[in-house]
């Protein structure tokens, strides 16, 4: 059985962490309800994203089931958390005892806590400079995600999905992944990338 837990905070991007729960929760229930994902957040009170969604955490700090991933998503919220000593001691604790971290969009959350010091990361393409500034950390440019030893970082939005997949199908196998996509129908096709008419 696998628990994932995804860190909820205010200003926390929504597809950040809604994105990869589809692929957890999708995978969960392909696996007959074998896996779980919960939603963690320092209080119980409702969390309001960076884009204005509410939504209500699971669990607490102080109350979650034992983790065997934490996701923790950016956002314009990580400008304050990553100065909330609270969060930072819990994202610290709890990376020490998962069997993988991920992150997606920022990543100064786990660079503060000291998840990804030392570390190969992937960020949103806007946050690339900053985050190399912050020091001891190599940012790797133009990566959808990048994986250095357990713990996995991805740029934004999209990019945390295809970090998701490629979780459960290391944890569970290439072909369960395969059947993951499938069936969230995960199969990116923008429009407006040439100049041909669009479809009708």
């Amino acid at each position: 059985m696998t628990t994932y837990g995804l860190l909820l905070f205010d200003g926390a991007e929504e597809l950040d962490f809604v994105g990869p729960w589809e692929v957890f929760t999708s995978s969960a229930m392909i696996r007959e309800q074998e896996d779980t994902a919960v939603l963690i957040a320092e209080r119980r009170d409702p969390v309001r994203c960076n884009k204005g969604m509410r939504v209500l955490p699971d669990h607490t700090f102080d109350d979650h089931p034992p983790l065997d991933v934490l996701l923790v998503p950016g956002g314009n919220g990580t400008r304050t958390e990553v100065t909330n000593p609270v969060l930072i001691e819990w994202i610290r604790k709890a990376s020490a005892q998962v069997a993988w971290t991920t992150s997606v969009c920022t990543g100064a959350l786990l660079h503060e806590a000291g998840a990804a010091r030392g570390r190969r990361v992937a960020t949103h393409h806007a946050f690339e400079d900053i985050l190399q500034a912050r020091g001891n950390i190599t940012v790797v440019r133009d990566a959808r995600y990048v994986v250095d030893g357990e713990l996995v970082t991805s740029q934004g939005v999209s990019a945390g999905i295809d970090m998701a997949l490629w979780l459960v199908g290391r944890l569970h196998g290439r072909d369960h992944a395969r059947a993951v996509r499938r069936y969230i129908q995960y199969d990116p096709a923008p429009p407006y990338l040439t100049d041909e008419p669009m479809a009708r």
